[in-house]
């Protein structure tokens, strides 16, 4: 009898995470979440979700809290997938954009901690579960970390740039124990978190459209399954060809 696959996901309640939950039920896994928000309803009425925790990822505290509950939640279970897609962006109370020269810097940490540390941090808590299913991690960057982005602000981008390195440097590490990691890095995807001037942005995008949380979702599953089981080190840009120019 094959082994019923697991995944664990953060940032689940709305835009790629909720998609991507959808996605991954759909194709039979057991699935784990957290974000912020309570569970969805959707997630409730989805026979595939086992349990979703409700945590601040950005908050050392919170996030060590998750990682034992989760564990114990696993029961030592194999862990097949962790997908680290909980992050923030945040802007100025005059929406614009939070860049280098205004801001406090506390914002910073607070982006950073969530953005950067907690990928790190659930990567090291899950290691060993992980480990048992020889499994795979995704991280969720952003086009917004290989070139300067007219929305997203500095603490952003830099954060993502960070994960991004942090991706490489895990697949080095985490490859000995079998465990593949890799990154999913969006363009102008249409959430909540897309600014209303986007539309500005489409003829620098070769597809001249915004992309869907389910395209995101697809890639994700992809390096998660059996399909792509020599890929590991890689960030692949789902952006419609933006990251080009």
């Amino acid at each position: 009898m094959n082994r019923r696959h697991t995944i664990l996901l953060t940032g689940a309640s709305r835009g790629i995470g909720h998609a991507t939950v959808k996605r991954f039920s759909s194709e039979g896994w057991r699935v784990f979440t957290c974000s912020r928000e309570e569970v969805p309803e959707d997630c409730k009425r989805d026979p595939n979700w086992s349990r979703h925790f409700s945590v601040d990822l950005a908050d050392h505290d919170d996030r060590a809290q998750f990682v034992k509950e989760a564990n114990a939640e696993l029961a030592g279970d194999p862990l097949d997938a962790l997908v680290n897609n909980a992050g923030m962006s945040p802007k100025t109370p005059y929406k614009e954009r939070l860049g280098c020269l205004n801001g406090d810097v506390a914002g910073w940490r607070t982006v950073f901690e969530l953005n950067f540390f907690a990928p790190l941090i659930l990567a090291r808590g899950f290691a060993a579960n992980l480990t048992k299913a020889r499994g795979a991690i995704v991280n969720i960057t952003s086009i917004a970390g290989h070139a300067i982005h007219p929305f997203a602000g500095s603490a952003y981008s830099t954060s993502k740039a960070a994960l991004s390195a942090l991706t490489r440097e895990m697949a080095g590490e985490f490859g000995q124990l079998g465990i593949r990691v890799n990154a999913v890095a969006p363009g102008e995807i249409e959430t909540a978190m897309l600014s209303p001037e986007t539309e500005v942005l489409l003829p620098r995008i070769p597809l001249h459209r915004l992309g869907t949380p389910d395209e995101v979702a697809a890639c994700i599953y992809f390096l998660c399954s059996n399909d792509s089981t020599y890929v590991s080190g890689s960030e692949i840009f789902v952006t419609g060809g933006q990251h080009l120019y």
